[in-house]
């Protein structure tokens, strides 16, 4: 069915119109707008042309001006009008709609990304201050003998660490400065889309009340400008309602872990008396996979038994601790610290209060990291996962995790309070009704942590 003007071609009939004053758009603005005659004529108009969009009188209908062009009568044209109008006007009131949630949405992100800068902030100058005073041990770990009846040793000791404490400062600059940059980026993409979004809805908002006025008057008060307010709508509807494109904080990475990692280094093994019944543990207690069906296992206060989880048979109560996890076979998994409790029965009273996790999840080739307390996704990585390293400070409550292969910061926590001792806590994804091989394994810590040369260069290497 070809249309024009908007309105079908086969409610019209062809004939031989002719043009009529555009005067009479005056004349439309009477008391009694019904009464509309041809001022070339002085008949009353009873036709309209879809073509120029004008009305005609009866003698102006056989003129050659109008000749193929499409006409029909006033009211059946004011009908069909109508008709469209309140099918765009519905349309428009629902894109309206749209586009408010779409801003408010908008002023939304703009609060919560100022958030996750402030995050992210308090993270990288955690990490660095970490990373100094795990340099600085490392360096009296390796010269306290030396240096104790030496000045010159000493004195070079102390040089190496303000030279080290120089980059460091200065490295950390660097980072903050590439998130603030990255902040102010995001925000200015966020307020352009909530200008173009207001804009956009105040021309909907003037475009629904120009066409309810219209679909309430009287008949050739619905044919003025209709072909206008058309397109005008058409052009409305088109355009696309789209979110602001920003960059994920994540991507200004912390790069480099400290060497001091591998001397911390702790050869963590698994607690059998509270693995979830689908895990199966190793002989050696340092690997776990999945199976389908829950294996026949003891009774056990501390046993897991709504999640694929196990516990570490170590426990922390102070000092610095690190274990290393590979998850290159696991597509879902939670690693981090839990609160030894006594009063802790499977998964129940404290699982929202007791654990530090980062949860890792595989969709094709990108990783997504959710970190919790409290849940939100802090990562997103287009490449596959190898070894994630688990850093615990006991003192400073502070927990690292680092992508081991990229020797990247993935996030941290600082400031933490610890009620009791800590162990290491392992997660893998329960199987629902499919086959799931998922596996997990703790690294060994290497033969010798004490081949390690101290500078500046090599401790962030």
């Amino acid at each position: 069915m070809s249309v024009q003007g908007g309105i079908p071609r086969q409610k019209f009939h062809l004939g031989t119109p002719a043009r009529m004053s555009r005067r009479l758009s005056s004349q439309l603005q009477q008391k009694f707008p019904e009464d509309v005659y041809c001022e070339k004529h002085l008949e009353l108009v009873q036709l309209f042309c879809v073509d120029d969009q004008i009305l005609l009188c009866g003698q102006c209908f056989h003129s050659q001006e109008h000749e193929n062009h499409l006409v029909c009568g006033v009211q059946e044209a004011a009908g069909i009008y109508r008709k469209l109008f309140q099918e765009i006007l519905n349309t428009l009131k629902e894109k309206l709609e749209v586009a408010k949630s779409i801003l408010a949405d908008e002023q939304e992100r703009m609060v919560v990304i100022q958030g996750e800068e402030q995050d992210f902030k308090e993270m990288i100058e955690s990490e660095y201050r970490i990373r100094f005073q795990l340099m600085v041990e490392e360096m009296n770990f390796r010269s306290l003998q030396d240096c104790v009846f030496n000045p010159k040793l000493r004195e070079d000791h102390l040089n190496q660490v303000l030279a080290f404490a120089t980059e460091l400062k200065g490295q950390s600059q660097e980072t903050l400065q590439r998130l603030n940059d990255l902040g102010k980026e995001n925000m200015n993409k966020l307020k352009e889309s909530e200008g173009r979004l207001s804009g956009h809805i105040c021309s909907l908002q003037k475009m629904t009340v120009e066409l309810e006025k219209k679909c309430g008057k009287y008949t050739l008060m619905v044919l003025q400008n209709a072909g206008s307010s058309l397109k005008r709508s058409e052009s409305l509807l088109l355009q696309c309602l789209e979110q602001a494109q920003i960059t994920d904080l994540s991507l200004c990475q912390v790069t480099g872990m400290s060497r001091m990692l591998k001397v911390l280094q702790r050869a963590v093994t698994l607690d059998p008396k509270t693995a979830n019944p689908c895990l199966v543990l190793s002989e050696d207690l340092r690997s776990m996979h999945l199976r389908n069906v829950q294996q026949d296992v003891p009774r056990s206060p501390g046993r897991f038994v709504f999640s694929a989880t196990v516990l570490g048979v170590e426990s922390f109560t102070s000092g610095r601790h690190y274990w290393e996890v590979d998850v290159e076979k696991a597509t879902k998994w939670q690693l981090g610290v839990s609160e030894d409790s006594a009063s802790r029965h499977g998964d129940l009273p404290t699982a929202s209060g007791n654990k530090v996790l980062l949860m890792g999840s595989l969709m094709g080739t990108n990783y997504t990291f959710w970190a919790f307390p409290p849940l939100k996704r802090v990562s997103l990585r287009g490449e596959q996962m190898h070894k994630v390293g688990v850093f615990l400070d006991c003192e400073s409550g502070h927990i690292s995790f680092y992508d081991v292969a990229n020797r990247s910061l993935i996030y941290n926590f600082s400031s933490l309070t610890f009620q009791g001792a800590l162990r290491p806590i392992f997660s893998l994804c329960i199987p629902s009704g499919v086959t799931n091989s998922d596996s997990l394994s703790i690294c060994l810590p290497p033969v010798s942590s004490c081949d390690v040369t101290v500078s500046p260069q090599s401790s962030l290497a």
